[in-house]
């Protein structure tokens, strides 16, 4: 049986993109009942984002990756019968969190303003995903908040370009932070049948992971910047070359600097200007040149053996097919399986396992076509008929 504790928690959200979807993603593997709203002539753009396997419009690559565990039906909120339907929506589905990540302008517009909802269900958790706060209309794409909020400046190599890093912490960080709020105002919902508002803003999220940045920038004027592989505080911390690929070491203190120049093929670094952190610091550049002259000699897997050995951490820098033999991501890998075309996706493993996912088996439903769930909620909640779902579709309400 599913002990999900989540399992009448149901969510309405009206999204697009990563950033509200990646959200409601996380709460679809808790076991929350998730209904995507999409507008049915301009939904989502990224279904139409990456390639078509599937051989069917709005059902691409990138849209996959995050959609799965949902319901979807369409809505024109542009019209007012469709802000209608959507008031009866979160009354009969008995909704707990509403969440949007439209422009705040549209709040109003759309029918879909934390007084106006709130006003149908008191108790409603409201969201609104901003990229500047509910004060700024201003589109915040997640590169944009890389670039504007310190991420790039702190990307790359020492004397190269700024660059953009390999996920989009942006979009996905302020998922994670608007996750845990959405835990606390579900708390504070069960102690006092209160609903809550939440205004998350992505720049401030994306600003709030510069922890040791900001704190040295601003308290003691120091300049930091980008440093390639290096650390700023230890070393030698870096990616090195081997025979047949990269790894990373990483020595935390001056004991396992000594573990490292005990291994014969370093003992030339066993130098007394070396023996503390500092003086390594001093002269990381050429550190890491005379470094990786050894690394490149060895094989990944022998000098993953000799760091094992003494005690110093080491990886091998993985190719993303080689993440996924990794044992503890193999065991926890979520599939979705199309009962239509039979396609089967395997996706990444949650962050920590659910008591809904292991009840799933690691499985959840396929991502949902546009309007896939319409005469399912339609019908069967609103109690809409054949004609009024005919009508509502040549009115170009759904």
């Amino acid at each position: 049986m599913d002990d999900s504790i989540f399992k009448d928690i149901t969510v309405l959200t009206l999204e697009q993109a990563t950033v509200a979807p990646y959200l409601t993603y996380r709460l679809a593997q808790d076991g929350m009942k998730v209904i995507r709203v999409e507008n049915p002539a301009m939904p989502d753009p990224n279904r139409f984002i990456g390639d078509n396997r599937l051989n069917e419009e709005g059902m691409n690559t990138y849209f996959l990756a995050i959609n799965a565990g949902k319901k979807d039906i369409t809505l024109n909120l542009a019209e007012s019968r469709g802000q209608e339907i959507l008031k009866e929506l979160i009354v009969k589905l008995d909704v707990d969190i509403f969440i949007t990540n439209q422009l705040p302008r549209n709040y109003v517009k759309l029918g879909i303003d934390y007084d106006i909802l709130s006003a149908v269900k008191k108790d409603l958790i409201w969201v609104g995903i901003t990229g500047f706060g509910p004060d700024s209309n201003e589109a915040a794409y997640d590169p944009i908040l890389q670039a504007r909020g310190g991420l790039m400046e702190l990307t790359g190599e020492k004397d190269g370009n700024p660059v953009v890093t390999g996920i989009p912490l942006p979009d996905m960080g302020t998922s994670e932070h608007s996750y845990g709020l959405i835990m606390k105002a579900l708390l504070n919902k069960a102690l006092t049948k209160e609903g809550s508002r939440i205004d998350m803003g992505m720049f401030q999220s994306t600003v709030s992971w510069l922890t040791v940045p900001v704190c040295l920038a601003k308290s003691f004027n120091m300049h930091v910047t980008r440093r390639g592989n290096t650390h700023e505080f230890f070393a030698p911390v870096s990616v090195y070359q081997t025979k047949d690929g990269y790894v990373y070491i990483a020595v935390g203190n001056d004991r396992q600097w000594e573990s490292v120049t005990a291994i014969p093929a370093f003992k030339h670094l066993n130098r007394e200007d070396y023996k503390r952190n500092a003086g390594r610091i001093a002269d990381v550049d050429n550190l890491n040149r005379a470094i990786d002259e050894v690394t490149v000699t060895f094989s990944t897997d022998e000098l993953i053996k000799i760091f094992n050995e003494a005690k110093v951490a080491i990886s091998r820098v993985n190719t993303i097919p080689e993440v996924l033999e990794e044992p503890i991501v193999q065991k926890n890998m979520l599939k979705s399986m199309d009962k239509h075309s039979g396609t089967e996706l395997t996706l990444a493993p949650p962050p920590n396992m659910t008591p809904y996912l292991e009840f799933m088996d690691l499985s959840l439903s396929f991502p949902p076509r546009l309007g896939e769930h319409n005469e399912e909620i339609y019908k069967g909640v609103l109690g809409m008929s054949a004609e009024d779902l005919t009508s509502l579709s040549e009115t170009k309400i759904i």
